[in-house]
């Protein structure tokens, strides 16, 4: 089994900007298999995918790439406008420009919103796609109903503003420890993971974490004010704000014609992406964490995305949904045997 280490890959974004995308080397595989792309997440990097990438089988050919503004790649801005469409258009790129005309997807947390935009707009050059504790496809934060319905039409209650400002202090700072709960460290220990599990490889996977690139522009991006509960609306720029739902939107992917299998896999005790998050300001709110709560419903994201691919199977699409109990955000750390086994399932249905 070879060694991971990586390359740099120049492509060249829709917009004619270069981008160079850091993507590790195959590890192990076959260089002329089915290309399965791994997608990470937010605050962190490819690392998060390697203990996967080893145990695939040698016919598929296993990459992962670090996304605009995370781990070697180059931190141009994220164009909040536009969703999540720039690491769509990126990953479109390089896959262009490895010369891969259709590919497996596989994407994690926030990865799950770009690869579900990729399939949007380039459905013809996936294979599969497999969703990984994925964003709803109405973004995170300000929406109710299974439809995602907005609460307040500026999208109050998401974007960059909604980050907890010592998180990004201490995470801007390169914090290793785990003096404050808020630290990047224990952040991943109770939150990534369902504790008491600490990961095998946890030293790297902070260390990925804290190349994430902070500010305006990149995590977690700009904010306006609202008049609506809790005051804050999303911007126009950075990693939140192109997770909001004026800005993301996929509830659509029914209506596209070729259809590949989807994976939906999720650890039943996720506290990031849940019906009752605890990074939703409307939940936390309801439990008296943010104070003046005027009833605004919790967002039900996972009902959200089992909405959007009911639709999906409706109209001829195969669709399986996987809930690992006893596992958090992260099911392709916490039971690698169990997400391998249907990863390997759609990667050949």
């Amino acid at each position: 089994m070879n060694t991971l280490h990586t390359r740099r890959v120049a492509t060249t974004r829709l917009t004619q900007q270069i981008t160079e995308i850091h993507e590790p080397e195959e590890v192990g595989g076959d260089i002329d298999g089915e290309v399965v792309l791994f997608v990470h997440g937010n605050v962190s990097t490819s690392a998060f995918w390697h203990t996967t990438m080893t145990t695939l089988p040698d016919r598929y050919r296993p990459i992962a790439v670090d996304l605009r503004g995370f781990g070697g790649t180059d931190p141009l801005p994220v164009d909040a406008t536009r969703g999540v469409r720039d690491y769509s258009d990126d990953l479109a790129a390089l896959l262009e420009a490895l010369g891969v005309e259709r590919a497996h997807l596989v994407g994690w947390s926030m990865g799950g919103g770009v690869v579900m935009q990729f399939l949007r707009d380039h459905p013809a050059a996936v294979r599969s796609l497999s969703l990984v504790n994925p964003v709803s496809p109405y973004g995170f934060g300000g929406t109710s109903g299974v439809e995602g319905t907005l609460n307040s039409a500026d999208g109050a209650g998401s974007g960059g503003g909604t980050a907890n400002p010592e998180f990004v202090r201490l995470l801007a700072e390169g914090d290793r420890g785990e003096d404050s709960p808020l630290s990047p460290r224990s952040v991943l220990a109770t939150c990534y993971v369902k504790p008491p599990l600490r990961p095998e490889h946890e030293d790297a996977y902070v260390e990925a974490m804290l190349t994430t690139r902070t500010g305006d522009d990149h995590y977690p991006g700009d904010s306006t004010p609202s008049e609506a509960w809790p005051g804050i609306a999303p911007g126009t720029r950075g990693v939140l704000n192109c997770l909001a739902p004026t800005h993301f939107r996929v509830d659509d992917l029914h209506l596209i014609d070729d259809k590949p299998p989807i994976l939906w896999i999720r650890g039943e005790d996720d506290v990031i992406v849940a019906d009752a998050s605890m990074f939703d300001l409307a939940h936390l709110g309801a439990i008296g964490a943010v104070p003046g709560w005027d009833g605004t419903p919790a967002q039900p994201m996972l009902a959200q995305t089992r909405y959007v691919l009911d639709r999906y199977a409706a109209a001829g699409g195969k669709v399986r949904e996987v809930a690992v109990a006893g596992a958090g955000h992260s099911v392709h750390l916490e039971r690698p045997e169990e997400f391998g086994a249907a990863l390997a399932e759609v990667l050949t249905a």
